[in-house]
């Protein structure tokens, strides 16, 4: 039988018509669509392609979400097999052998000594509702309340999330200083920051006049990503895991955007050794479609049933793309290409700096990298950074630097404490000529941004 073409998109006259309709009707909430003005009809990989014929390179993947790129075929075999088989799509949270499936591919992943004693519990769709879970989970173990997070933290968007992160007001989390090399908090920077940084977690939490009640959890990300992407050192996981056990305080680990090999390992914890008490996982594990689980260990597992539940939490589409996509970082060992292809892009970025006084800082881990940008002629440094003053960030060069990618079909994302990091986040797949059309295309645009006359006011966070 003779294969058919898929019929074209339709399009309408011009794609400008859909952004104004889209600003006319959507909430002033929106994000992405504000700095990213375009109307994507068909991507493949890296590959998105607009509503205008124009193409770009994806670095954005999704916020992290689409590990195999978009619309990879073993995902789309996997939906489709789900689909033509007459399996339920909605099914709660009963059991299923796609969700079976899922589970155990999921669980053949995980560092063995936390997968051989661990529960999962399948949350909504979104990754903060699973921060939720994990909330829940542990104060109901341990009867305390009180959480431990760390400055430039990102966990959500719902209420108990967004308390945990760095923006929060008026919550009842204690907040610890996250080690940051270049922008060290106490002025040292490297292994002697994060050093004084796991020395004053253990004083708050010694100290019976610090004011800090005895916690029920301890969150942290191994790589903060909207904060960012600033990697925690690996010696400092490991005492805050020390920390933490012995005072019978649970680690979270929020791995929803370092999980599924974006870092260089499997799981980002994977770094350190450490094994955390509860994993929150969502993004990539779903192959591109929503899905959110935390893994705990089992003695945590003392809440009642119907204690965290979401009509939405057997979606069998995502299962069916997670398992697929699990399977295939997993075989083909994209994990260490992540790791290999990473550190290339890092190196490259870095040798920019020496003709770009404008480049801060460039750090990260694997396919999850950050480039600060900064204003070297403006005032006075800031903080002490480990090898030097640190000039102010320059989020208005970061904003233009982002608009000069656009231009050159590059897609790129802010953030960090004054949305002054040019974050990346490719696909695994990337290519190394992909990787090396990224650089060039940065490094274009960073000379065009620095040439135009972008405006010098203060420009907040982009979110």
């Amino acid at each position: 039988m003779a294969v058919t073409e898929p019929a074209p998109v339709e399009l309408p006259p011009a794609h400008e018509g859909i952004l104004r309709r889209q600003a006319l009707r959507e909430s002033a909430a929106r994000t992405y669509a504000r700095s990213l003005p375009i109307v994507p009809v068909r991507a493949r990989g890296m590959t998105i392609e607009g509503a205008d014929g124009r193409r770009y390179l994806d670095c954005l993947s999704g916020a992290g979400t689409l590990a195999l790129g978009h619309n990879h075929p073993v995902v789309l075999e996997a939906v489709r097999k789900v689909i033509d088989s007459g399996a339920p799509l909605h099914v709660l949270d009963l059991a299923t052998p796609v969700k079976d499936v899922f589970t155990t591919e999921l669980f053949s992943t995980l560092p063995r000594e936390f997968a051989d004693n661990a529960r999962i519990q399948f949350c909504g769709p979104a990754g903060t509702d699973a921060v939720e879970a994990a909330f829940k989970l542990v104060r109901a173990a341990t009867g305390r309340s009180e959480l431990l997070a760390f400055t430039g933290a990102y966990h959500g968007m719902t209420a108990g999330a967004l308390a945990a992160s760095g923006g929060a007001t008026d919550v009842r989390v204690t907040r610890l200083p996250f080690p940051h090399s270049y922008r060290c908090p106490f002025g040292a920077g490297g292994e002697r920051g994060a050093d004084i940084a796991a020395r004053w977690t253990e004083y708050l939490l010694d100290d019976p006049k610090s004011g800090v009640p005895e916690p029920a959890a301890m969150i942290l990300e191994p790589v903060q990503g909207e904060g960012g992407v600033n990697p925690a050192p690996d010696g400092w996981m490991r005492r805050m895991r020390e920390i933490t056990r012995e005072r019978s305080i649970a680690l979270i680990a929020d791995e929803v955007q370092t999980g599924v090999g974006r870092t260089g390992t499997f799981w980002a914890v994977e770094h350190s050794g450490i094994v955390p008490d509860v994993m929150v996982l969502s993004k990539a594990i779903g192959g591109s479609l929503p899905l959110a689980v935390i893994v705990y260990r089992s003695e945590l597992d003392l809440w009642q049933p119907g204690a965290h539940a979401g009509t939405f939490r057997g979606n069998q589409l995502a299962m069916a793309a997670g398992a697929a996509t699990l399977a295939y970082v997993r075989e083909n060992r994209l994990a260490e290409r992540a790791g290999t292809l990473g550190a290339r892009m890092l190196a490259a970025l870095q040798a920019l700096s020496a003709d770009h006084p404008s480049i801060g800082d460039v750090r990260g881990r694997g396919l999850m990298i950050g480039i600060e940008l900064v204003d070297p002629e403006a005032g006075p440094p800031t903080v002490t950074a480990e090898n030097g003053s640190a000039p102010p960030p320059d989020p208005a060069l970061a904003t233009a630097v982002q608009q000069e990618c656009l231009r050159r079909g590059l897609i790129v994302e802010l953030g960090g404490r004054h949305g002054a990091v040019v974050r990346l986040l490719p696909p695994l797949t990337l290519t190394d000529e992909q990787a090396t059309a990224v650089v060039d295309r940065l490094a274009d645009a960073l000379r065009a941004a620095e040439r135009s006359p972008y405006r010098r006011a203060a420009a907040g966070p982009t979110r």
